[in-house]
């Protein structure tokens, strides 16, 4: 192990009101949130061991909804890794993870390599699976997920619950 610590900027993306927030705060304080708090920008910080190393990760949290499209990139310079999530509950931010996020991400960092995450809270809710046959939805296919996380060059896909803490990193 070596004497000195090392930061890594970690930029997470998605859809707004889908559980980045959640996510983050589950992953650094071991506490899944109970309250729904609307922010615009925030980051977080947790020390972490990778193979032999320690490493200050810098969460950097903002939100995905579309008013803050201009203002959201001003945070990505020097950022080392994207997570890019997408709710298992909702369809349409996995074809964002696509058509919006990866796009955004290329554009202003063309070399910073991201993480595919899709959030499995709600997964097995009966009543979010009731409204979802009530509007004719389907889970995205686990083939569909690998595909995109393939066809994308996601370096890795994960499958994440901020609830239950599985899988968080």
């Amino acid at each position: 192990m070596t004497g000195s610590m090392r930061t890594m900027k970690c930029f997470v993306v998605g859809d707004g009101a889908f559980g980045k927030t959640c996510f983050i705060i589950s992953y650094t304080t071991d506490k899944f949130p109970t309250i729904y708090v609307p922010m615009v920008f925030d980051n977080y910080a947790v020390t972490v061991m990778i193979d032999g190393e320690l490493f200050t990760l810098g969460l950097f949290d903002t939100a995905g909804q579309e008013n803050y499209d201009r203002l959201r990139p001003l945070g990505y310079h020097r950022t080392d890794v994207f997570f890019v999530c997408f709710f298992v509950v909702n369809p349409a931010s996995f074809e964002n993870v696509r058509d919006k996020w990866v796009p955004e991400i290329m554009y202003h960092c063309v070399k910073v390599p991201f993480l595919l995450v899709r959030h499995t809270d709600l997964r097995d809710d009966k009543t979010t699976i009731d409204i979802m046959r009530g509007n004719e939805q389907t889970f995205i296919t686990q083939e569909q997920r690998e595909k995109l996380a393939q066809e994308l060059k996601a370096v890795k896909y994960l499958e994440c619950s901020a609830l239950t803490q599985v899988c968080v990193f």
